[in-house]
C-alpha cells in the first residue's frame, strides 16, 4: 500500500518525439495511455505527479516534439527539465521531493533502460523506496526492457503492474 502523502509518480520523457519512436515490448502510445491512467489515479489520491522531460544541453532551439505530450501535465504536477539521461543530475528534483516529504517513487516512461533506469538508480542512491510500473514503460528493444525489469529493477525496488498499485486510505 502506497501512502499518497509520501509517494510520487515519476514519468520520464513522455514527449511527442520520444513517444513516436519505434519501441518494444509496447508502443509509445500504449505507454502514454498507461501513464495517463496512473497519473489520474495518483492525482485522485492526492499524490504528486512528476513529469521529467529532456532538453539538449546548450541548444538554442529544441527539436520539434520536445514538450511534454499535450494534456499530460495538470495543475499541481511537478515538471523537471533534465539535460542528462537521468532526472536528478543537475536538477532540483531531489530538493523538491524532500520538501514535500516524498519517500517512495513509482516509475514509468521511456526508455526503460535509459531515462527510467538512470533516474531510478540515482533515486536509490539518494535513499528513496522504488516501485516500477512495468506496463507503463518501454525501450528500443524488448531485450533491453526485459533486462531492466527482470534483472536490474528487482535489485532496486519492486516491479509490478500499474493495476496492482494501491493507495492506503486513512
Amino acid at each position: 500500500m502506497l501512502d499518497p502523502q509520501r509517494t510520487a509518480l515519476v514519468l520520464v520523457d513522455l514527449m511527442d518525439r520520444i513517444v513516436a519512436l519505434p519501441l518494444e515490448p509496447r508502443k509509445g502510445t500504449d505507454v502514454l495511455s498507461a501513464a495517463q491512467e496512473l497519473a489520474a489515479a495518483f492525482r485522485s489520491a492526492g499524490a504528486l505527479v512528476v513529469l521529467i522531460r529532456v532538453e539538449r544541453p546548450s541548444a538554442a532551439e529544441q527539436p520539434p516534439g520536445s514538450a511534454l505530450v499535450a494534456g499530460l501535465r495538470r495543475d499541481g504536477d511537478l515538471e523537471v527539465v533534465k539535460r542528462t539521461i537521468g532526472g536528478f543530475q543537475g536538477t532540483d528534483l531531489d530538493a523538491r521531493l524532500r520538501e514535500r516529504g516524498i519517500r517512495t517513487l513509482v516509475f514509468g516512461g521511456i526508455a526503460t533502460n535509459l531515462g527510467v533506469e538512470s533516474t531510478a538508480r540515482a533515486a536509490a542512491d539518494l535513499g528513496y523506496d522504488l516501485v516500477f510500473a512495468e506496463d507503463a514503460m518501454a525501450a528500443f528493444t524488448a531485450a533491453e526492457h526485459e533486462a531492466s525489469v527482470r534483472l536490474d529493477f528487482p535489485r532496486l525496488g519492486t516491479v509490478t503492474k500499474a493495476a496492482d498499485l494501491d493507495f492506503a486510505h486513512g
